[in-house]
């Protein structure tokens, strides 16, 4: 059941093109260019932390919640302020300088054609001054394409040339298995290829890890499988302050966090996404950790709250960049 659960979850939401594609409104956004450069700085203890946006898309509200009916989806965003006809989906990764070590906490979509709407974190690293090839570690959420396309360039050498790259073991292992390649539904296959392409030119510098591998002092992965077989996500601790950036656990927050009980079409295993997003999301708001979300509005970084049977976010205040 488990293993059908994985691989008909990653059909429905990878091998359905009418799901991820732009809408119409979303290719008018693309044509216009961004208002400012997409990073932002915030200090966590001693280390200081770079929110690097990535973009965003436009995907359609029909089919992307599996346990509850369009209307209830459409009713908890318009709770949010958020508009109920779609969803921006955002990008955000996370760039900690701990005086020691540069980590990235996942990559991006990676090069696209010009104007789109994603894809944009190599030039918020360049507005940011961020020389790639300073970066010391890269940490891997998961291996869905919009977290690991940015590890190559356009002509698949590696984005980051002087950084090892931490995954976790168990998503390496299912993403690596021929075995699953193999019986995986043809609309899945092609992200076991992309999966290959995009570590080939990181051979030798990949370090696999479970719950509670460090990538640098600090900062270390944390179990949070549902999303994908291996799904982690990254506690940075510096100090009395800790965040923990919980990759795609939710989605958007003002949606997944809000209900938790909501199984987005993106998860693998969503009974497991669930129990992940509950146990995450219920620590960091009793403990007022900061938290940060791959799919957060940007920054992407803030505060969770307890409300009724689920969370309220609080984005980082801006008053408090560096």
């Amino acid at each position: 059941m488990l293993r059908r659960s994985v691989m008909l979850g990653a059909a429905a939401a990878l091998g359905a093109p009418a799901l991820l594609r732009a809408t119409p409104a979303a290719a008018q956004a693309a044509a216009a260019a961004p208002a400012a450069p997409g990073f932002f700085r915030f200090r966590l203890g001693e280390f200081t932390v770079t929110s690097l946006h990535d973009g965003s898309r436009l995907v359609p509200l029909q089919g992307l919640v599996r346990n509850a009916p369009l209307e209830e989806v459409q009713r908890t965003l318009a709770e949010g302020f958020q508009p109920t006809d779609q969803l921006r989906i955002t990008f955000t990764g996370q760039l900690v300088d701990t005086g020691r070590a540069l980590v990235l906490l996942d990559t991006g979509n990676g090069p696209q054609a010009a104007g789109a709407p994603i894809g944009r974190m190599a030039g918020a690293m360049q507005a940011a001054g961020i020389d790639p090839a300073r970066i010391t570690h890269v940490v891997i959420s998961h291996f869905h394409p919009d977290h690991i396309n940015g590890l190559t360039q356009a002509d698949g050498s590696a984005a980051f040339p002087n950084a090892e790259v931490l995954v976790p073991e168990a998503e390496w292992r299912f993403w690596t298995d021929e075995g699953a390649a193999s019986r995986a539904p043809a609309p899945m296959q092609p992200l076991f290829a992309n999966v290959t392409a995009r570590f080939r030119p990181y051979q030798g510098r990949i370090r696999q890890g479970g719950d509670g591998t460090e990538a640098a002092a600090g900062i270390s992965l944390l179990a949070a499988p549902g999303h994908t077989p291996g799904h982690a996500a990254v506690q940075v601790a510096s100090g009395a302050e800790t965040m923990v950036y919980i990759a795609d656990t939710t989605n958007r927050p003002e949606l997944n966090a809000r209900r938790p009980d909501f199984h987005f079409v993106f998860d693998m295993d969503p009974v497991v996404a669930e129990a992940t997003r509950r146990r995450l999301l219920d620590r960091i708001s009793a403990e007022r950790l900061r938290v940060a979300g791959f799919h957060f509005p940007f920054p992407g970084a803030g505060n969770l709250a307890k409300d009724g049977n689920g969370y309220r976010f609080s984005v980082v205040d801006w008053a408090t960049g560096v």
